[in-house]
């Protein structure tokens, strides 16, 4: 929801070190895409080829690449427009906070520390020797365990479970219904029977980390988990006992990563990619949708497919695949051609005797 503040465009170019090419004393009263944008808002074009969309929506400026200098429409220039309008996008649609203050049907241990500014939701639980530093919001019926910690001006949405000893750092956001800390999937067989390991590790959050909803991160054997600061992470997804996800990543949804992975920096995983136990992955890999890593693999690499594999390789193998019919098509004309010649060759050969 947007708000019903106005701002200077002058204000607004200062905010995202931009350059305003028209009128810079315009009032922008709103954000809004490319096709529904009306006077008084502000949309963004990354190519040339947007902008006469842009310029059909009635909004009164547009964010483009620094290259883009000339339009009926005010414009404003930035080195990034989807970040440019992502911040500006900010002043009119902030994240929604709760007021500071503690619900009457919240429950908290007596030994449990409490920072300033906090606000906690109806019926959620924190447990034993529990710290919440400053300015965290906590969303109803959310559980902290005995020993967690949990980081300042973090958010942590409702129905969240955050197991014994789990650490979350600060200005992290954690959605709807995602469970951190819960037992790695770890069982040894003896006599055919399967016997629990006990997972006594933790789980570490570090700073600026963004959780999606309905996502597990399990717990160490022993050690830790460790997504560190900057990976933002969406819904629906699986990260097993002693992994280690390096900074900045992105993980999409429904992405599974088996025990004891380590992910360098810079990774991105696509949708429903998965990972085998106890590899490594490089800086700056990307991991497309429904590849299977089943191999380590180094920095700087796009793979696809399975098993995961240069994505210009694996591109080459669709390619082919998709001429098989074709190709099946010739070989059985050609298996049917040697034959009938073998069979000429054999009568030739009798004749002979």
């Amino acid at each position: 929801m947007l708000n019903d503040q106005s701002h200077q465009l002058s204000s607004l170019a200062e905010l995202v070190s931009g350059r305003i090419v028209g009128n810079s004393d315009l009032m922008i009263n709103g954000v809004s895409a490319i096709d529904t944008a009306k006077k008084g808002q502000i949309t963004f074009a990354v190519e040339e080829k947007f902008l006469d969309a842009a310029h059909e929506s009635e909004a009164s400026c547009i964010i483009v690449p620094q290259h883009i200098k000339e339009c009926e429409t005010t414009l404003l220039q930035a080195e990034n427009p989807r970040f440019a309008f992502s911040k500006i996008a900010s002043l009119f649609a902030p994240p929604r906070r709760m007021t500071a203050g503690i619900h009457a049907s919240s429950v908290i241990d007596s030994s449990a520390t409490i920072g300033r500014e906090v606000a906690l939701g109806p019926h959620v639980v924190i447990d034993e020797n529990a710290n919440i530093a400053d300015s965290v919001a906590i969303f109803p019926n959310t559980y902290v365990g005995r020993n967690v910690s949990i980081g300042n001006n973090t958010i942590i949405h409702a129905n969240v479970t955050l197991e014994e000893g789990v650490q979350i750092g600060s200005n992290c956001i954690i959605h709807a219904g995602t469970v951190i800390g819960s037992d790695g999937f770890g069982f040894v067989e003896n006599g055919g029977k399967h016997y629990k390991i006990p997972q006594i590790g933790i789980v570490i959050i570090e700073d600026n980390v963004e959780i999606g909803s309905n996502c597990s991160i399990d717990r160490a054997a022993a050690g830790a988990t460790i997504i560190h600061s900057g990976t933002k992470m969406d819904n629906l997804i699986h990260i097993a006992h002693n992994v280690e996800i390096g900074h900045d990543g992105l993980i999409i949804a429904q992405v599974g990563i088996s025990g004891s992975v380590t992910v360098g920096d810079n990774v991105i995983f696509a949708g429903q990619a998965g990972v085998a136990g106890h590899l490594s992955i490089g800086d700056r890999t990307v991991v497309a949708a429904r590849a299977g890593v089943t191999k380590p693999i180094a920095g700087n690499m796009h793979v696809s497919g399975f098993p995961a594999k240069p994505h210009n390789e694996e591109r080459k193998i669709l390619a082919s695949m998709s001429k098989l019919p074709e190709l099946l098509k010739k070989v059985t004309q050609l298996t049917t051609a040697v034959q009938r010649l073998a069979r000429r060759i054999d009568k030739s050969e009798e004749g002979r005797y």
